[in-house]
């Protein structure tokens, strides 16, 4: 698969409450299409929720998710699981998966995308009826991977039939916390560990495999992992991205691809104006620029829409445009 230098897509998640909407929304403005998770739509398309369905033991609870650990159901599950099963994603859990096989019918993209939770971030998001994280359980964290092994596999099988390649990105934004305090009992080498199995379970079907982190994560770590393009909030974390500028320069001589995060997700959209945003991504890329990045490159949001009003989203789009038409000359 070769992307065109500095085509636009989506991180995930969008504020618009119409499937339908946003959906042509996507298609008429970004190069390369991908299926929104809209938690202003439902609360079960939220990035933790959306992946939780089909998992032995998690509970929907007054809008509260829990895991409740039930020896039985998880042995029973785990007997019965194979590499070749898939876990579907309901309409239930994202309208939009289901909006773009009803308006695609028999036509065919070149190129789409989707996403899948990462495991780091899913076991350190939910907690079970006592209050500890499952990541902790190692019995519940293996239970986690395999669930979201199922996942993925599912997510490709159904988005195939609509495009000729697909990119998934596995989005890790927990990864930039790993060390800090916060987590400090987490194992960086099995954290990475986790995210590997995604990783090759994602590569063995043919797809593209990113991985999204806005923050700072250590890149020479997340390179050791095999993606295929990494993804990141390049507005507020570039000078620490540029670290990793040698090791960066290395994975794009071996094909792959950096999605530069370039117009904000956060209250600072707000502040700033159309013209200090475009100057500032035209400034990073021209910093890092040479043939490869400049051939190896996508545009994206920091981060997922879903936060935003709709007006501002409509604006982080014709930003990312207006950013495109000035790299590209």
């Amino acid at each position: 698969m070769k992307l065109l230098p500095f085509s636009t897509t989506g991180i995930g998640s969008m504020p618009q409450r119409d499937p339908y909407f946003t959906v042509n929304l996507i298609f008429e403005n970004f190069d390369i299409p991908y299926w929104p998770q809209l938690p202003k739509y439902s609360e079960k398309e939220s990035m933790i929720a959306q992946f939780t369905e089909g998992l032995p033991g998690v509970f929907f609870e007054n809008s509260k998710l829990f895991f409740k650990k039930d020896e039985s159901l998880i042995n029973d599950w785990l007997i019965n699981y194979n590499e070749d099963l898939v876990s579907p994603i309901t309409e239930e859990f994202s309208k939009g998966l289901y909006v773009i096989k009803e308006l695609l019918k028999d036509k065919k993209l070149k190129v789409l995308k989707g996403q899948l939770t990462g495991p780091l971030t899913f076991t350190l998001s939910i907690k079970d009826e006592k209050g500890n994280l499952i990541y902790f359980d190692e019995t519940i964290r293996e239970l986690s991977i395999l669930h979201l092994k199922a996942k993925a596999k599912w997510q490709v099988n159904f988005l195939k039939d609509f495009a000729d390649d697909l990119i998934i990105f596995i989005d890790e934004p927990i990864l930039q916390a790993i060390g800090a305090s916060t987590y400090i009992s987490v194992n960086e080498s099995e954290a990475l560990r986790l995210i590997k199995e995604i990783v090759l379970s994602l590569k063995a079907m043919n797809v593209l495999v990113g991985l999204h982190c806005c923050g700072k994560a250590d890149w020479s770590k997340v390179l050791s992992l095999g993606v295929d393009l990494i993804s990141f909030d390049s507005y507020f974390f570039f000078d620490f991205f540029k670290i990793y500028r040698d090791e960066i320069y290395d994975f794009l001589k071996k094909g792959g691809y950096i999605a530069w995060g370039v117009v904000p997700t956060t209250n600072e959209l707000k502040t700033l104006s159309d013209g200090e945003i475009i100057k500032k991504a035209l400034l990073q890329i021209e910093e890092f620029e040479n043939t490869l990045s400049k051939d190896r490159s996508i545009l994206t949001p920091s981060c997922g829409m879903g936060s935003l009003e709709e007006s501002d989203s409509l604006r982080v789009i014709k930003l990312l445009k207006e950013i495109q038409k000035k790299v590209n000359g």
